[in-house]
């Protein structure tokens, strides 16, 4: 039964596993599911965490990346995800869906939630995915006051808050390096600094912020893509892969739907699908069908 229906592993020490990886020395890569059955996926495959994307969310439920969706709807998909896997979760909340107070209730709805951790970003409401054009950022004391407002509100000390700044590419690098000190500064464990572009601004941001790092590998973006070896050797503790399932599985999809549009049958995409046996292996049937036998499988003796 242990791990079967829920994962085992308490969201206590989900966290304290978070937090303690990221002073490991070893890098925390994080791949982002999209639903909970790609979250056990990558506990099978043998990661160290599971990422929950608001692009991804969004995208799920056919939004654009801009701020739409809602704290109900975010946490409740964090938390399908964090009840099946025994991995630490960290999950994007956007600008804290609202002002700082706002963000301090995000942070005990997803710690309620079994989330391990969540990243804030220092965007103007409402926001925009990180990787466009045309955004603005807060100015720095706004943005401090909402994660002081959501550290504040923090009850489990291993609840990883990671400060997010967009401000690289609208302000500088030198700008996004004085609002990750002032965000450390303010309680945040982590630093997550969006869309910079080269091995050199990685290494620039590392020589110059002594917190914790995450770095986001996302496809089609301002970011060059670095291996997590080499993120790694340059000292950041954390990357991400957010939308990399989701891409993954869609170009999959419309390949296999327009073959059956123009072919009318799925045939010749059998060797491009999860076999029904894999994705019985994947969800552990078998246990499920032991655990059913044990519970149901008695006799009634000496009743007339």
């Amino acid at each position: 039964m242990t791990g079967l229906i829920a994962a085992s592993t308490s969201a206590a020490d989900k966290r304290a596993a978070f937090k303690a990886g990221l002073t490991s020395g070893q890098i925390q890569r994080f791949p982002g599911a999209f639903n909970p059955l790609v979250a056990k996926l990558i506990q099978e495959i043998g990661f160290e965490g599971v990422y929950v994307s608001g692009a991804v969310l969004a995208a799920d439920l056919g939004l654009p990346d801009i701020g739409l969706t809602t704290l109900t709807e975010v946490a409740g998909r964090g938390q399908q995800i964090a009840r099946v896997t025994e991995l630490p979760v960290l999950i994007d909340a956007d600008t804290g869906f609202g002002e700082p107070m706002s963000a301090a209730r995000t942070v005990t709805v997803l710690e309620d939630a079994g989330i391990a951790g969540l990243h804030l970003e220092d965007q103007v409401n409402p926001k925009r995915c990180g990787h466009l054009d045309g955004k603005a950022v807060v100015p720095t004391g706004a943005m401090v006051r909402r994660l002081r407002a959501a550290v504040a509100a923090r009850r489990d000390p291993n609840f990883v808050i990671c400060a997010r700044t967009d401000a690289a590419g609208i302000e500088g690098i030198d700008a996004a390096i004085d609002r990750a000190r002032a965000y450390a500064e303010a309680g945040a464990d982590l630093i997550f600094t969006e869309a910079l572009n080269t091995v050199a601004d990685f290494e620039k941001f590392r020589a110059a912020v002594p917190t914790p790092l995450l770095a986001n590998m996302t496809e089609f973006g301002k970011s060059e893509l670095i291996s997590a070896e080499r993120l790694d050797s340059i000292g950041y503790n954390a990357v991400i892969y957010p939308v990399t399932t989701l891409r993954l599985a869609m170009f999959a999809a419309e390949a296999g739907l327009r073959e059956i549009f123009a072919t009318g049958t799925q045939a010749g995409q059998l060797d491009r699908m999860q076999h029904r046996a894999r994705l019985y292996e994947l969800l552990q049937y078998e246990r499920y069908n032991e655990f059913d036998s044990e519970i149901f499988n008695f006799t009634l003796e000496g009743n007339q």
